[in-house]
């Protein structure tokens, strides 16, 4: 290449990168065959592109469907040659011959035309596609006959393309080149000087096309020339130019159009043969004519987006050799025959949820080679979905955003991306784009609950699992990774995470330590769940957790009280009747519900016949009547047993002794002791406890004498004051009411009435049969001895009195006191004696029943408050207590006053001898004083 022709080409691209800057793009020219990694432009300047941004952006060149010839270097922003470019293949005969590619910028997506030209360099020499070509020319040919040659190919354009031609030798023809409206020239051989067959029969000539390269290049063909005989008449065609239209697509044997021509020769020289001429394009591929009948028909396939127009040049020839040409221009019609052809240029295949509405996602390219309106492209998305589509440039669309995006709604979009021509029927095509929701932390973890409860067992094992609280993130991966945390709080003043743990991971709730029911029985944490996100997200739920009872208590006794110091017994006395409440066990159990309640069962016993334990009560009774054959110690194992499951039980071994009077007791007592080994320091305390007891009852029994002794003096005293004194009702203090509100329902009083004369009354007690004195004052009390005793008692159901006196027998109405306070209508009010003084006889018999009553009253004082807990109040006590208000009698007769209507007790004889013995005198009228001792006792 010359340096003038470097030097035009250096202008030229000066030029083309004014005129792109000026258009707002850029442009530029290169030569064509240039090497691999030629410069084509720095880029990165021309653009006005940092190099960070090249590399940041991801900097490509996107040139469709077409080869890449072009390639950028983003590490010094300029583009250079990646394949070697030939014009010829690339553009063929079209000028100007350019290459448009885009360069794609992304994080912002952004993209710039660039366009490429490139320029024609002389490298292929112009040539015929035939070496040689033959002519029969007439010897008759007039001067200026012309005929047509065939036009050499030159594939450079522009001054490198072909330019002219030349003939050798001219003796006989000159050339004659023809301008056409397409810009090529039509060559053709003149007649100018007549030929002659007989001097030279055949000629041959050279025919040279030379292009306007530098330097120049040529291509040769031979010329053969046959000089026939006379043939003075040519074909002519009836059109120079013939037009004609045909549908792209049309089947092959469709008659585009007929020409004709017409020879005024006859026979052979007349007779005209058509043939097409084209010879620098590939009409004779798809078209071909009849010789005979001119007919052209499509042979291949016409396609309008390759050529929308067409020249077919016809030459029509006789026998003679003499021919003429004409021209057929055939417009292709468009149908719409092509779907629009959607091409990707960049997309995003993830995108943040929380991404601004209008954020580029895709850009499209969609092109449609059809024209009118077969090319014209509509393009729409599937609805329902927060993106449009917008078009940016001409048949260039940007896929972006059109509102929030949550990924917890819609994680995933299948964007599907329809184009439509115009042409009908419209044709179409459609591209999906997976486009994944990247997830943000925007959700915090949700329980399953708004509050959790849960039940353990007591007595667990540390890191017991108790349940599970779960928490659901509805966002993803590590966004939604939940954690548990177990939030800072005291139960009792206890941290809560010393009583349990939760597992950060799965969220298991699992105990540290063993729980103890009696201890706490519920407790309240909060659980914390918070993501992995950042920042983190957490939410809290309440934890109850409650404690299940266990029997994991045996029941504990209270009383009686088991202890090695001291043996505790309870007293029964030989009187007491079926049912008589011995003792109560009472047992408690620290569990709860069924584990707490409790049973009682008598396992062990001296005498299982005489004793029974109340199942729910714990109450021991007797069954049966004591006897005097019962042995005094009775030892009785009783067995609690509670409810659970296993039950616990616990045993107690209550002593009972059988007996009427304290040392009948005492003498058994000792044996107690001897049931179990104690050692030498408390046997030595049980004597010194024994010798002081001992002490104490010797010191009672002399207190009780010198009362006594002291009251008979008294007595006698009175006595020797001789005289009737009036009789005066005497309350004493003794034996004061109790409400009975424990397990021992009758309350009794007992209230001895004695005149001031006591020396010459006679008292006596006639108690019920199986009966038990229980309370006696102390103050009023005189113990007798054991011989004294069995020598004054007389049976307890039949006591025999002697004889009343006739002069002593009153009726229910003459009695004194309350119970014969109210007159009857049979004696006047007021009238009667008093019964004489008694004897002196009379009177001791009276003396020893009352110290005999109030001896037995003593004796059985102590058998039955002996062993009680403090749990009984005195009232408890009093069991079965005859009322000694039934059965009073007058001194100095043998007669018995009754107040008691409901058990009547009478030593008076049958009925009979009373009926028979002396009336009765009338009563004495009622005294202020007994009527004041009347009200008295009502208020008692």
């Amino acid at each position: 290449m010359s340096d003038r022709t470097m030097a035009r080409q250096v202008l030229l691209f000066i030029w083309f990168l004014s005129l792109s800057s000026a258009l707002g793009q850029v442009s530029y020219s290169i030569p064509e065959e240039m090497a691999k990694g030629s410069l084509v432009g720095n880029i990165a300047q021309d653009l006005g592109l940092d190099l960070k941004r090249l590399k940041s952006g991801k900097a490509r060149i996107y040139t469709g469907d077409s080869a890449e010839y072009i390639e950028l270097n983003k590490e010094r922003g300029v583009l250079l040659i990646k394949e070697r470019i030939d014009r010829e293949a690339l553009c063929g005969q079209k000028t100007p011959c350019a290459l448009h590619l885009q360069i794609i910028l992304e994080n912002p997506m952004e993209w710039y035309s660039v366009t490429v030209e490139v320029t024609d360099v002389n490298d292929h020499s112009p040539f015929f596609k035939r070496a040689e070509m033959r002519f029969r020319i007439s010897e008759s040919a007039v001067t200026g006959a012309v005929f047509v040659l065939e036009r050499a190919m030159d594939l450079d354009v522009g001054t490198n393309g072909l330019q002219t031609y030349l003939l050798k030798p001219t003796d006989n023809f000159l050339l004659k080149l023809q301008a056409q409206a397409d810009g090529s020239k039509l060559v053709e051989m003149v007649l100018q000087k007549p030929l002659d067959r007989e001097k030279q029969e055949h000629l041959s000539l050279v025919l040279t096309a030379i292009d306007g390269g530098d330097p120049q290049l040529s291509g040769t063909a031979q010329i053969h020339i046959t000089v026939l005989d006379v043939n003075d008449n040519a074909p002519v065609f009836t059109h120079k130019i013939y037009k004609a239209n045909i549908i792209e697509n049309a089947v092959k044997g469709t008659v585009v159009t007929t020409v004709s021509a017409s020879d005024l020769d006859e026979g052979s020289n007349g007779k005209v043969k058509y043939a097409i001429t084209n010879t620098l394009d590939n009409v004779p591929e798809l078209f071909e004519i009849n010789e005979t009948n001119g007919d052209v028909r499509v042979t291949g396939n016409v396609d309008y987006e390759k050529a929308r127009h067409y020249q077919i040049h016809v030459q029509a020839s006789d026998d003679g050799g003499l021919t003429d040409s004409c021209k057929i221009d055939v417009d292709v019609i468009d149908i719409n025959d092509n779907k629009p052809l959607i091409n990707i240029m960049s997309k995003l295949t993830t995108l943040s949820e929380n991404s601004n509405p209008g954020t580029v996602v895709t850009m499209i390219n969609v092109q449609d080679p059809d024209a009118g309106e077969n090319g014209q492209i509509y393009c729409s998305i599937n609805k329902n979905i927060p993106f449009t589509l917008k078009s940016t440039n001409n048949n260039f669309f940007s896929l972006v955003t059109d509102g929030d995006l949550d990924r917890e709604r819609e994680s995933e979009y299948n964007i599907s991306v329809t184009c439509s021509d115009e042409g009908v029927p419209s044709l179409s095509s459609s591209v999906t784009l997976s486009l994944q929701i990247s997830d943000v932390n925007d959700n915090a973890p949700v329980f399953e609950k708004s509050s959790y409860e849960a039940s353990v067992q007591e007595n667990n094992t540390p890191g017991l699992s108790i349940f599970t609280v779960r928490a659901r993130d509805a966002d993803f991966n590590q966004n939604a990774r939940v954690s548990y945390i177990l939030e800072d709080s005291s139960v009792n003043g206890v941290p809560v995470s010393s009583l349990v743990s939760v597992s950060a991971d799965s969220g298991v709730i699992r105990a540290v330590r063993s729980f103890d029911y009696e201890q706490i029985k519920d407790f309240q944490f909060r659980v914390k769940a918070q993501d992995g996100g950042s920042p983190p997200l957490s939410s809290n739920v309440s934890v109850k957790i409650i404690i299940q009872d266990q029997n994991d208590n045996a029941p504990q006794v209270l009383y009686p009280v088991q202890s090695a110091a001291s043996v505790v017994a309870e007293i029964v006395p030989r009187s007491a009747d079926v049912g008589y409440l011995v003792t109560k066990v009472v047992a408690v159990d620290v569990d709860s519900g069924q584990n707490a309640w409790l049973s009682y069962k008598l396992h062990k016993a001296t005498d299982r016949a005489l004793f029974e334990v109340g199942l729910q009560n714990g109450e021991i009774r007797t069954v049966r009547q004591v006897t005097d054959k019962d042995a005094v110690k009775q030892r009785l194992t009783v067995v609690v047993e509670d409810n659970g499951q296993p039950s616990r039980s616990a045993t107690v071994n209550v002593n009972v002794a059988v007996a009427d009077s304290f040392p009948e007791v005492l003498s058994e007592f000792t044996d107690f002791t001897h049931d179990k080994e104690y050692n030498d320091n408390l046997t030595f305390y049980l004597v010194l406890a024994l010798a002081v007891v001992s002490f104490l009852f010797i010191v009672s029994i002399i207190a009780i004498l010198s009362v006594k002794c002291y009251r008979w003096r008294r007595e006698r005293m009175f006595y020797k004051s001789g005289g009737n004194l009036p009789v005066i009702p005497y309350y004493p203090p003794l034996y004061a009411d109790v409400g009975g509100t424990g397990t021992l329902q009758h309350v009794y009083n007992y209230e001895v009435c004695r005149t001031t004369d006591s020396r010459k009354s006679d008292l006596k007690y006639v108690r019920p049969c199986s009966e038990s004195i229980i309370s006696l004052d102390t103050s009023g009390t005189h113990t007798l001895t054991h011989a004294q005793r069995e020598r004054l008692n007389f049976d307890d159901c039949d006591d025999q009195q002697k004889p009343p006196s006739g002069d002593w027998r009153f009726t229910q109405n003459q009695r004194p006191g309350p119970s014969g306070a109210a007159a009857t209508p049979e004696v006047a009010v007021g009238t009667g004696p008093w019964p004489n003084p008694p004897t002196e006889a009379e009177q001791l018999q009276a003396l020893m029943a009352a110290a005999n009553e109030v001896s037995e009253a003593t004796n059985t004082l102590a058998p039955g408050t002996m062993g009680l807990s403090t749990r009984y109040s005195p009232q408890f006590t009093l069991q079965h207590v005859p009322d000694y208000r039934q059965n009073v009698y007058i001194p100095g007769s043998t007669a018995t006053l009754t107040s008691n209507q409901q058990q009547p007790q009478q030593a008076l004889p049958p009925p009979q001898v009373a009926a028979a013995a002396q009336p009765e005198p009338p009563k004495a009228a009622q005294t202020p004083a007994s009527k004041k001792k009347s009200t008295k006792k009502e208020k008692k």
